[in-house]
């Protein structure tokens, strides 16, 4: 035993739930992000603005999601460059043959082939080819006999969350916005989350309500302490600047979760808002207005195939009350209250302590 513990150590393999659920989720969610995210984006671009040579591009970035996400967890992994390399073709395997869930898929997979391949890494001569040999044949036999299985899966949770939402819009409203805005503030990723379980619909505008509370939340009731600098950095960068504040005082986490669970079963039963752009978007919040270009995206895809006759007046309204507005406004007025019985005292929420 000693001697596994030892050989796990030289290869920097650290079986954790940090390092696969935490630092691997996150890198994959970026480069789920650099790739289909932004290719997506520059598909909308080039379709409003009748620029072919926009969605050749944004074609391209799309169709490279899988190696994307396999090389980010790898990075994360810290794997040696010919195992690295390797996992291009793994995650191509794995994304491909996982279907609607190959995040998931891809996110497993990539994890497996990457640890195997790191331990045969420099173990022989002919380093050369044993590595990116064994990367790539972990990882595709895994995907052929995995993936269809891991996506199916995924991709059936996903559909029993949006069903359920379809069916109590009210419940799932407030339990879907809570929970995933949580999960984005915390050292987790939301995005990828939404991404693995393919997450759209009106279960994926409850997501979307539930990032914008925290974002938003945490950006307008720290204000007092941090600024212009911290409702930027936290508006449209990332709640998760605030965990360390969490954990010192828990209930500076109370307010922004009231507001999603408030502001989740207005956006599905009173706007209808729906994510039907990539389900990545779900996840994303405010960060870089992702989640409102995926909504975006997402009408503009209806109004072409005809699912949705044209965007409204009412669907910019109730984008940005669910976003920008009763987000802010909900969390300020729900901080003040904390903050005058003393459940939040001052420096509670300042950033760089």
């Amino acid at each position: 035993m000693e001697k596994v513990k030892a050989f796990l150590k030289r290869k920097d393999i650290e079986i954790s739930a940090k390092r696969y659920g935490i630092d691997a989720l996150s890198a994959m969610a970026q480069g789920l992000f650099c790739s289909l995210l932004i290719g997506t984006i520059m598909n909308t671009i080039g379709t409003q603005f009748h620029i072919e040579f926009m969605n050749t591009v944004g074609g391209f970035a799309t169709s490279m999601a899988g190696p994307a996400m396999a090389v980010a967890i790898g990075y994360a992994l810290k794997a040696p460059n010919l195992v690295l390399f390797s996992l291009v073709a793994v995650g191509g395997a794995a994304n491909s043959l996982g279907g609607a869930g190959g995040p998931l898929a891809v996110l497993i997979i990539a994890i497996i082939a990457a640890e195997i391949g790191k331990m045969v890494s420099k173990e022989t001569k002919i380093d050369l080819l044993v590595t990116p040999f064994v990367t790539i044949f972990v990882g595709v036999v895994l995907s052929a006999w995995w993936a269809p299985g891991i996506g199916a899966a995924a991709s059936a949770v996903g559909k029993l969350i949006m069903w359920a939402t379809e069916l109590q819009p009210f419940l799932m409203g407030i339990l879907v916005a809570v929970v995933v805005g949580m999960a984005l503030t915390l050292p987790i990723s939301s995005a990828a989350i939404c991404a693995a379980l393919s997450l759209t619909g009106l279960a994926g505008g409850a997501a979307v309500a539930g990032c914008c509370a925290q974002m938003v939340g945490f950006a307008v009731m720290s204000f007092k302490e941090n600024g212009w600098g911290g409702l930027v950095s936290q508006g449209i960068g990332t709640s998760m600047l605030q965990m360390g504040n969490i954990v010192r005082n828990p209930k500076i986490w109370i307010p922004p979760t009231l507001a999603a669970a408030i502001t989740g079963p207005i956006a599905t039963c009173v706007f209808k808002l729906e994510m039907n752009g990539a389900a990545i978007s779900s996840g994303m919040g405010t960060c870089g207005f992702v989640g409102q270009i995926g909504v975006y995206t997402g009408w503009v895809a209806d109004v072409a195939s005809g699912v949705k006759a044209a965007i409204t007046p009412f669907d910019w309204i109730g984008l940005i009350l669910i976003c920008f507005i009763l987000p802010g406004v909900l969390s300020w007025l729900f901080g003040k209250f904390f903050r005058k019985i003393n459940w939040i005292k001052e420096g509670d929420l300042t950033l760089d302590r």
